[in-house]
């Protein structure tokens, strides 16, 4: 059976080739998103307090599901509801002409 010494600088190779193999993979592989959003994570997704999102939900400003006691809301209606309210500015709309 023959013995091989491993080396700092085949770690330092090995290393470096397999950071490179997991950039290519995080690059080439789209980010999937989450169809469905629970609450806590949409008060984070959106930085707003518990009452402000019963207040969206009350207002029928944004959509949800409810199964059992959890609600439920689909990222394509935060998303929808976001493009919505977006308010341009003159600059934005000076660039776009």
């Amino acid at each position: 059976m023959a013995v091989e010494i491993l080396t700092k600088q085949d770690l330092n190779e090995f290393r470096t080739l397999l950071l490179n193999d997991f950039r290519e993979l995080l690059q080439t592989k789209p980010q999937q998103t989450k169809q469905w959003l629970k609450s806590s994570e949409v008060r984070k997704l959106l930085n707003i307090s518990p009452g402000t999102l019963q207040t969206l939900r009350i207002n029928k400003t944004l959509s949800y599901t409810k199964i059992g006691g959890i609600i439920y809301y689909a990222n394509q209606d935060i998303e929808k509801l976001l493009e919505q309210n977006t308010v341009k500015s003159e600059r934005t709309l000076f660039n776009s002409k």
